[in-house]
């Protein structure tokens, strides 16, 4: 946790650097965090008020779930792990599958009981998923039928993504589908064991910029601040918001946004199973989207393309745009601006080892400072190292950026 900051004297109002032990901290104002010690992230999303109804939408098929829906499935889904499948508080999960509106509940449901999320891309082969599975020792594993190929080898017990199914195979445990948990009463006779902000929640596994994929541990509390970025960052609570989900629901980022961060601000998520251009244009219009997030590529597509694409699609809802994975230069910024005026850019800049966000931007103002991550997230503190001597550096000087803050991993 952050230590106590220093003289504000110290520290200089522009930048944040503190003079005095090198530190730069985040100018934005703090985020509240829970003091409660016993305390799980799927408790604290559903305890938050809010004015929302449609928490899921499937952009392929229409079918909305309802915050009620949601809350009444990872109830029924958290009592058929527990009674059923005795899945207990650090036992780890896997879930293998593309994005769905069945992603966030098995996550929720996983998460109130204490045991622990791990995620694997869809597109790893099954060589790279037996060596995660070698690594994080799932008890059970979420997947759709289409993956099962990937785990034919693991002889985990497999819960199937998607209706109930005829799915049978000597080789395969398939023991139940999603659907039929979800039809489950909840059970009182369940195990619910007491689950503290530190205990581990999820275990996503990342490469870094080189060498083989690490596990990085992440915690109920490193979630629960993380959700409060998010809530906060977009001002969520002001206004009924809707979302297109695009990114991989697997990816820190997606894990933390749309299947676990938006649910507690009330906010709506249109769930995009793939990206496709069209697909997400049109998603935008039948939903009357406000917020798109994206990667730098589309956001150039979006600008050279952006006649035909406005003769084709009505984008008015549209407000935000929020770009992540590199920044974005003057040119593209200016020339979206122009061909897009009404619609906001916003940056981030994180990682899996970060729970998501360590930096942003959070108004056009902001983007325009062309080339920037942005300012630290609330309660980030960060240091500028000399990575070959190890000495911190002062503001403007180039180094390795380390980063400290409540959602920071565990390791």
């Amino acid at each position: 946790m952050a230590e106590i900051i220093p003289n504000s004297s110290n520290i200089d109002p522009r930048s944040g650097f503190c003079k005095s032990n090198s530190i730069f901290y985040s100018k934005r104002k703090p985020n509240p965090l829970p003091p409660n010690e016993s305390l799980d992230v799927t408790t604290f999303i559903s305890s938050r008020p809010h004015h929302g109804q449609i928490a899921f939408i499937d952009g392929a098929t229409g079918r909305e779930l309802t915050f009620t829906d949601v809350w009444r499935a990872v109830d029924a889904i958290s009592s058929s792990l527990s009674v059923d499948f005795g899945i207990r508080k650090g036992h780890v999960i896997l879930l293998l599958t593309p994005n769905s509106i069945y992603f966030p509940i098995v996550c929720l449901a996983v998460l109130s009981l204490g045991a622990i999320i791990t995620t694997t891309n869809p597109l790893n082969t099954s060589g790279e998923i037996a060596k995660q599975i070698a690594d994080s020792k799932p008890v059970l594993a979420f997947t759709i039928p289409q993956l099962l190929p990937k785990i034919a080898d693991s002889k985990l017990p497999i819960v199937i993504l998607g209706p109930d199914s005829d799915l049978k195979s000597s080789k395969l445990r398939i023991v139940t589908s999603i659907e039929e948990m979800m039809r489950r009463e909840p059970s009182q006779s369940r195990v619910k064991e007491r689950v503290n902000q530190d205990d581990t929640a999820t275990l996503l596994y990342s490469s870094g910029t080189t060498g083989a994929s690490k596990g990085v541990v992440s915690s109920h509390r490193n979630l629960i601040a993380m959700v409060q970025t998010v809530v906060n960052r977009f001002k969520l609570d002001e206004d009924k918001q809707t979302f297109i989900c695009t990114v991989p629901m697997f990816h820190i980022y997606g894990l933390v946004a749309f299947a676990t961060g938006l649910i507690a601000s009330g906010s709506t998520v249109v769930i995009l199973s793939k990206f496709e251009m069209d697909e997400m244009l049109m998603a935008i219009q039948k939903f009357s989207a406000n917020y798109l997030p994206l990667v730098p590529p589309i956001l150039v597509a979006l600008v050279n393309n952006a006649d035909a694409i406005r003769k084709k699609y009505d984008l008015s809802s549209l407000t935000s745009v929020l770009s992540g994975g590199a920044p974005l230069s003057k040119e593209v910024t200016e020339g979206f601006s122009e061909k897009y005026p009404n619609v906001t850019i916003l940056q981030g800049y994180g990682l899996t080892e970060s729970t998501g966000i360590g930096a942003s931007t959070d108004s056009q103002e902001e983007s325009r400072r062309y080339g920037t991550a942005g300012l630290l997230s609330p309660n980030m503190e960060a240091k500028i190292v000399d990575p070959e001597s190890g000495e911190a550096l002062t503001v403007n000087r180039t180094g390795e950026l380390w980063l400290r803050g409540p959602t920071i991993m565990k390791g």
